[in-house]
């Protein structure tokens, strides 16, 4: 009787390490964007799955907040807005931390049309977005440069 419940307990203990490990890998990276004045504390997209997740399914997202894309290199990375639920503004940084092109209250797929991609001719290695109409309420435009803090 006392080895069953020793067992028990052992196995308890093991499902308890289990799940806080996994909670901790699931943590998303956070990080702060900043354009003059105003900041944006974002989580950190690197990994595929994180990349092709992005703001997927959220109901809303903080007037403060948004995500930050991270590539591996500048390239040209389309971006669509499959199963957002949201408007967004997407903006496209180069290496050298200016954004070359942004995409204002790009609007959410309608259900049954197709889901367009938005492909700025630009290299970028990152690419953030925040609530539509952001852009606009804070001045951002094409030649703004950048701060970025974090896990890069």
């Amino acid at each position: 009787m006392k080895r069953k419940i020793l067992l028990i307990i052992s196995l308890l203990i093991i499902l308890v390490i289990a799940i806080v490990l996994l909670a901790n890998n699931k943590k998303q990276k956070q990080g702060q964007v900043c354009f003059r004045n105003y900041c944006f504390n974002v989580e950190l997209a690197k990994t595929a799955e994180e990349i092709n997740n992005g703001l997927m399914f959220r109901q809303g997202l903080d007037s403060d907040k948004g995500m930050l894309f991270i590539f591996e290199k500048e390239g040209k990375y389309p971006f669509w807005m499959k199963n957002t639920l949201i408007p967004l503004d997407i903006i496209w940084i180069n290496k050298d931390k200016e954004v070359v092109f942004v995409s204002e209250n790009t609007q959410p797929c309608e259900e049954g049309k197709p889901c367009l991609s938005v492909n700025p001719d630009k290299d970028a290695e990152y690419v953030l977005e925040v609530n539509g109409e952001t852009t606009e309420k804070i001045g951002l435009k094409v030649g703004d440069k950048i701060t970025i803090r974090g896990e890069l």
